[in-house]
């Protein structure tokens, strides 16, 4: 082990020896768990802040979520509280996903999207609390180690354990996917700002679009493609600058290669540890998004109108035969199930989970609630449609849009804050399968970025699609992790106790019927 303990034999004789003891077993587990994710000559997972209890403060960090501090007072001598468990739930939940929920609505139908949203929240719920149970339910072994991959292996041999791998890089390669489509697309909008600022230039998108300070415009109305570089320049000093600026600041066609220079050589680091202090900007980002959906609705006003099985000019129907694209986001959008007994076992009152586990997803739905409805409500129809609503609400705003470009501008540098990040996690689980080691050389690791990175900048320049990307990954890895897994594992363990009952039978069976059809209604829609 790259960190080593030696084990603790105390006595209780009292409560305070007690708690010594409880706390020093749970932080030798917590040391061998970080241990066994990486190489002894790695130090990017040896032993974090908050493994180590402190006297006066603790850090609490998640690879995928973020990094803060609380007191000790309130997580409990190295555990966490259940508010900080909660957040911590919340907060590595809540990614961009929510940038697709206003869209998927609108697919969905306003009325069906809401309900949609409801129902994918309490299914993916469920299916995380037997993930969380899947472990309790193995007797005679010590899983306090284990994560939910290792549990599938137990049940399921080599199968399990590869096709648990297999899912586990199809959601880290989506996720890095749909980031690098999201930062090419933040990244030229930020860059067009900045440029039409400094050289004071005055321009307009060749799109329809709303009049007045607080412009909605509809980018799809030009053609059937993600909105370009389409624009007329009103003033500018320099015409032929502007031009050869346009040329060179392509969306699709310039921007994704330049994010190469800056994100292929930290993917290569050996440790990425250092990004891991930026992720509280995933918090900031989500709060200051509901902030912009907030004053933007508080701008526009409401327009709703309610179509049951209508479509008119300007509005869709309350219910669509598109909604399974909606789950499909949704099944992403709560996917949290191949972390959360990690997650929990922090927990400082254990009988509490399934509690503090609902609380995070009421909230997280909430949250996708709030800003989904809110966009959609507001969206200004008429004079747009609502068919206007992008796979991105912030393609939405037109590129100097004050408001939009501090989101963006937050969006980036978080994203490129936690893409090494997923880059390492996916180095670290494919690598070590198939090498014995995370870093077994600079070609090794050189090969599988160069990979990874070549299928984000051909998907930023051939199909842009957020919505899509997020569905189609969502409903595969989601198939395992969500609806199968977890119920099969759940339907043996109570066959082997000699419980199993029809209706656990056909309700378990059930649910991995709605997952294989999630799955294949995102390539039939």
């Amino acid at each position: 082990r790259p960190f080593h303990v030696e084990p603790t034999n105390i006595v209780s004789v009292n409560d305070d020896m007690q708690r010594v003891t409880d706390e020093a077993s749970a932080m030798n587990k917590r040391i061998h768990y970080y241990s066994r994710l990486t190489s002894p000559a790695d130090r990017a997972l040896i032993a974090p802040d908050h493994v180590l209890p402190a006297p006066d403060e603790i850090y609490v960090y998640s690879p995928l979520g973020t990094a803060f501090k609380v007191d000790t007072c309130t997580s409990g001598y190295g555990k966490n509280s259940s508010l900080v468990t909660i957040f911590m739930i919340w907060n590595t939940m809540m990614g961009t996903s929510i940038l697709s929920i206003p869209w998927g609505i609108k697919q969905a139908g306003f009325t069906s999207g809401i309900i949609l949203i409801l129902l994918m929240g309490i299914l993916t719920l469920y299916c995380c609390y037997r993930v969380v149970k899947s472990r309790q339910m193995i007797p005679l072994i010590d899983t306090s180690n284990w994560e939910f991959p290792d549990v599938c292996k137990y049940y399921f041999g080599s199968f399990g354990q590869w096709s648990s791998l297999l899912f586990s890089m199809v959601s880290l390669v989506g996720a890095m996917v749909v980031y690098w489509v999201l930062m090419s697309n933040f990244l030229f909008n930020t860059g067009k700002f900045i440029y039409n600022f400094v050289h004071n230039i005055n321009v307009t998108d060749i799109v329809p679009g709303t009049n007045g300070t607080n412009k909605v415009i509809c980018p799809s109305a030009a053609s059937g493609h993600p909105p370009q570089n389409r624009s007329v320049m009103f003033s500018s000093d320099n015409s032929t600058g502007f031009e050869l600026f346009e040329e060179w600041w392509n969306k699709s066609q310039t921007v994704p290669f330049y994010l190469i220079a800056v994100l292929l050589p930290v993917l290569n680091l050996k440790s990425p540890s250092f990004f891991a202090k930026f992720n509280v900007l995933g918090t900031v980002s989500v709060v200051y998004l509901v902030f912009l959906v907030t004053v933007k609705a508080a701008h526009l006003g409401i327009h709703i109108e309610f179509n049951w099985l209508t479509e008119n000019e300007f509005f869709v129907p309350e219910f669509r035969i598109l909604f399974p694209q909606l789950t499909g986001v949704l099944t992403l959008a709560f996917f949290i199930h191949n972390c959360v007994i990690t997650l929990l076992q922090n927990n400082r009152n254990q009988e509490n989970n399934v509690r503090d586990l609902s609380i995070a997803y009421f909230l997280v739905g909430l949250t996708y609630l709030y800003v989904g409805v809110i966009i959609f409500a507001s969206f200004p129809s008429p004079p747009l449609s609502k068919e206007c609503i992008e796979q991105n609400f912030l393609d939405n705003f037109p590129s100097d849009d004050i408001m939009s470009f501090v989101a963006r501008i937050f969006l980036l540098f978080q994203m490129m804050t936690v893409y090494p990040l997923l880059g390492y996690l996916a180095r670290v689980q494919l690598l070590r399968q198939f090498f014995g080691n995370a870093y077994p050389s600079l070609f090794h690791v050189l090969t599988l970025n160069l990979a990874i990175v070549g299928a984000g900048v051909a998907m930023a320049r051939f199909y842009p699609n957020i919505g899509g990307i997020i569905r189609y990954s969502g409903a595969t890895c989601g198939l395992a992790f969500v609806f199968v897994y977890p119920s099969l594992i759940y339907m043996i363990s109570l066959h082997r106790a000699g419980q199993l009952t029809w209706p656990a039978l056909t309700i378990h069976i059930f649910i991995i019927l709605l997952g294989l059809a999630n799955l294949i209604a995102q390539f039939l829609l």
